[in-house]
């Protein structure tokens, strides 16, 4: 059973183009889907029914699982046995009368200019080189929109500072370059010089990672949101995210009159109607979230370790 979720998995990454954090998030679901057959005395997902998949989901149930979590679960095995219908590797789909849980999702939230200020001077507190890279990852990621996950991906030569512009990778193979603030530059530059080559030190390897843990290894993402809690708890914002931020950059950039497909151009998003969330946000109207925007949230369980900053 295994190998068509591998299957399904790599399909996903090289034939979608979806990110590492979405194809991993496939697998936690999809690895608790194989185990809850096996435990029915399932080999071979042809011999996989509709009340087989009915008892998965009503084994969720009564994990008492959130509604966002058994929707994107059942998303999950959905779309796996599309694939496996389609593919010829199983004769009918037995996920075909399985509904979807409705989701009601809460507009973004952004954060107070006097809050973001507050937050980005914590760093400078200490001269520590994990502060001057705090200090350093706080500012880009606000200044730029990025998601976490693009952030912690940067390498040294994504970053001009003579042109103040980062090289950006996001979602489906689509670059942008994007303008750096000046703070932002004087931060970069402070930790670059200052702070990273002692960081690098502490590995026998040369990392090609713009932002280090202290071992010299790129920081992770889930390392980046430990970082950020820790900050946020000290300002009494216990419900902030990476995501926030992101929210907040492209809250403010309309505030200050900023036209919503420049807004959409920073952030990256494919379709215009992604970024229209902000500007009802502008009008106090309530929409869901849309085209995932919540990935970078950590596709985690309660077993994975948490990466050390």
């Amino acid at each position: 059973m295994q190998v068509y979720v591998e299957q399904f998995l790599e399909y996903l990454a090289s034939e979608r183009g979806l990110s590492a954090n979405t194809t991993s998030a496939y697998r936690t679901d999809l690895d608790q889907l194989c185990a809850h057959m096996r435990e029915q005395g399932l080999a071979e997902w042809p011999d996989v029914a509709y009340e087989h998949v009915l008892s998965f989901l009503l084994f969720l149930r009564t994990r008492s699982y959130a509604n966002s979590t058994l929707a994107r679960r059942t998303a999950a095995l959905k779309s796996f046995f599309g694939y496996l219908t389609e593919q010829g590797l199983i004769s009918s789909d037995p996920s075909t009368q399985i509904d979807s849980p409705k989701v009601d999702r809460l507009p973004p939230k952004a954060l107070s200019l006097h809050q973001v200020d507050t937050l980005l001077e914590l760093p400078l507190r200490t001269s520590s080189p994990e502060s001057l890279r705090d200090k350093a990852m706080l500012e880009l990621i606000y200044a730029t929109g990025m998601r976490v996950s693009e952030l912690v991906t940067l390498d040294m030569d994504d970053l001009e500072l003579d042109a103040a512009t980062v090289r950006c990778a996001g979602r489906g193979g689509r670059e942008r370059t994007l303008p750096v603030s000046s703070t932002s530059v004087t931060a970069l530059e402070e930790y670059i010089y200052i702070g990273r080559p002692q960081l690098a030190r502490s590995s026998s390897e040369v990392s090609p990672a713009l932002f280090l843990n202290h071992r010299g290894k790129r920081l992770t993402r889930q390392g980046f949101w430990l970082i950020l809690k820790g900050y946020a708890a000290e300002v009494g914002l216990q419900e902030l995210t990476p995501h926030t931020l992101r929210h907040s950059f492209a809250d403010h950039m309309l505030k200050n009159g900023a036209e919503l497909r420049e807004v959409q151009a920073r952030l990256g998003h494919a379709s215009l109607s992604t970024t229209q969330i902000y500007s009802q946000m502008q009008n106090g109207q309530v929409e869901p979230e849309v085209e995932g925007e919540v990935e970078d949230e950590p596709v985690t369980d309660s077993r994975e370790p948490i990466a050390e900053s």
